[in-house]
């Protein structure tokens, strides 16, 4: 492959659930994108590593563990559960445990490395005491919460471009003055009632490139003035133009220039960061596969010197 790749990515088989054949949800996409990076040799075997399970300990930092403990019985209201979008069992547990334990572990390597993945998480719909819109524990609250606990890192900025607000990180973290929540979303998108970010951008439907990139310089220059130490990047592609549930019209050229724009300016300040999945509903869901390989390719060309060869499915 040439150049020698210093950095991890986080996988585990727990992140495909048996869904119902009719569920809406692509779980499928997770071992896509898992086979496609290995098989263009965007990532090498190497450097894919599984992750621990999150233990009640780890989630009680940002959960109640009430709810925890309902989520591992399966003792839960099913109001909730409908919430959530995905029906109970102890497989969805797991999965919500290993997502989590991949957020803590790519943090812990993005430290030591200057950048990390998992291939999964961004749930940043889940609350403090209970989940909802397919996201069943917060990933990047809980390891906020590890940073801070541990004196890992001072001031913390999540840059989230999933196209649906993170209610969940705000209901959390909004009112940590070390905590910086930003977001770019879609403004009459899920969540229909959003809890303010610290930074948030509003975008119309059927946004085009030209304003969405515009809105990405936005989010930069405010996370540039709260100076972080440490940041997330919930990395969705839902704002593509092929996706079901996006209503934003960005194309394949845009979401790469958004990642060069934000892995750019965490290279160039020398900030640890760390990727999360989020959301990817294209359809066919091939075309968010393709878009989340994007953003590996894009992450060698900025941190590695990698030419950018991109391939279509």
């Amino acid at each position: 492959m040439g150049l020698k790749l210093k950095y991890s990515v986080y996988y585990s088989k727990h992140y495909t659930l048996n869904l119902p054949m009719d569920h809406r949800f692509p779980i499928q996409k997770y071992q896509m994108l898992y086979d496609y990076l290995i098989d263009q040799q965007i990532v090498e075997q190497i450097q894919m590593k599984e992750p621990m399970l999150a233990d009640d300990n780890l989630l009680s930092l940002a959960h109640d563990p009430e709810y925890i403990q309902a989520m591992k019985t399966g003792i839960i209201d099913s109001k909730i559960i409908k919430r959530i979008g995905f029906p109970w069992s102890f497989s969805l547990y797991q999965r919500s445990c290993a997502t989590v334990g991949g957020a803590l572990e790519a943090a812990e390597s993005a430290l030591l490395d200057g950048i990390s993945g998992c291939l999964a998480g961004g749930t940043h719909h889940a609350h403090y005491d209970r989940g909802e819109g397919y996201c069943v524990f917060n990933d990047i609250a809980v390891v906020t919460r590890y940073l801070q606990k541990n004196q890992k890192s001072e001031r913390i900025a999540i840059i989230d471009l999933d196209v649906h607000q993170g209610n969940g990180n705000s209901s959390i973290l909004g009112q940590d003055p070390n905590v910086f929540v930003a977001s770019i979303h879609g403004e009459k998108n899920y969540p229909f009632i959003k809890i303010p970010s610290h930074f948030d951008i509003a975008l119309p439907e059927g946004v085009s490139d030209t304003e969405y990139l515009a809105a990405v310089d936005q989010l930069l220059e405010a996370v540039h003035h709260f100076s972080p130490d440490y940041i997330f990047y919930q990395m969705g592609v839902d704002p593509l133009k092929f996706d079901k549930l996006g209503k934003m019209n960005i194309s394949f050229e845009g979401l790469i220039e958004r990642d060069r724009k934000v892995l750019g300016f965490t290279h160039h300040r020398k900030i640890p960061v760390s990727l999360a999945l989020g959301g990817g509903y294209s359809n066919p869901i091939e075309m968010s596969v393709k878009a989340y390989a994007n953003t590996y390719r894009v992450l060698n060309e900025i941190y590695f010197g990698r030419s950018f060869v991109e391939t279509f499915i």
